[in-house]
């Protein structure tokens, strides 16, 4: 079914289907460099969605100065479902999502766009830099992208960036949205479900700007963000698509995570939640 589509990509190749998706909240002061960069796009989108989610902060007084971009207003239900409604109501045949604190380079489209057309994958991602507190860092080994079959490489942290990927609608359709119920680690469950299954493209070029440091960001929310991946791959064992190689190396990878997670309850004396960790640990031993 890809290949009858891929023709279509190579005839339309200078009008792109894009809609570009930007979940904010209370992020008034980084969103409008997060527009900038797509409206300073060589290779313009179908549409640029933003979703407010809920925002308490001047986020509709920065919004008021772009004319043009479609606004959906929702109440604070978090990332996942903010990146669900903007799929749900985009138009476009591709998606690439934007977090409101990052930043593309100008040919970032461009450049992802041209990778497709030359290629049958549904998923592209990209290289990225890295700004943690206003400085360049440098991402460690743990943190390096690939392509290709990638399932495996997926499971012990997350290593695509939503600000970098594009993705054709019809993944969704496949194995789902975001997952709501996740607090954090949302898009690992979701590169696990899409990886088990496609193939990746990747760009070994940094086009996107991954801005970190700061308060409001998730992961410096939550304790233990091994808890969260953990309930990501007891759904992919309970899946039912796993093939053998992958159905074994995930349990693998809950063993070594509950080990962790033990030792870190431990240290903090949650005496209960250590036996309740420790029954999971035995089911999946």
């Amino acid at each position: 079914m890809f290949k009858q589509g891929i023709n279509a990509f190579i005839v339309t190749h200078q009008n792109p289907d894009i809609s570009v998706i930007i979940p904010t909240y209370n992020r008034a002061h980084t969103l409008p460099r997060a527009i900038d960069s797509v409206l300073a796009q060589s290779q313009k989108p179908r549409e640029i969605i933003i979703v407010n989610d809920g925002s308490t902060d001047e986020t509709n007084a920065v919004l008021a100065d772009y004319p043009g971009l479609c606004v959906i207003e929702t109440d604070n239900n978090g990332v996942s479902a903010a990146r669900n409604v903007g799929i749900e109501k985009s138009e476009g045949e591709w998606i690439a999502f934007l977090d409101s604190d990052d930043e593309w380079l100008s040919d970032k489209l461009e450049k992802q766009w041209d990778a497709i057309c030359n290629d049958d994958k549904l998923i592209c991602h990209t290289d990225e830099i890295w700004i943690r507190n206003g400085k360049r860092v440098n991402q460690m080994k743990k943190h390096q992208k690939f392509g290709g079959r990638i399932y495996e490489k997926c499971l012990p942290l997350c290593v695509i960036s939503p600000s970098s990927v594009m993705i054709h609608k019809s993944v969704f359709d496949d194995v789902g949205f975001f997952d709501e119920s996740l607090e954090v680690c949302e898009d690992y469950d979701l590169w696990l479900r899409i990886c088990a299954k496609y193939p990746v493209l990747f760009m070994d070029e940094q086009l996107m700007v991954k801005n970190g440091g700061h308060e409001d960001q998730l992961s410096r929310k939550h304790w233990g963000m091994d808890r969260f991946r953990v309930r990501a791959l007891e759904k992919m064992v309970n899946s039912g698509y796993l093939n053998k190689d992958q159905h074994n190396a995930t349990i693998d990878m809950i063993i070594q995570k509950c080990e962790i997670i033990i030792n870190g309850m431990k240290k903090r004396g949650k005496v209960y939640e250590v036996q309740e960790w420790e029954k999971k640990l035995e089911r999946y031993n």
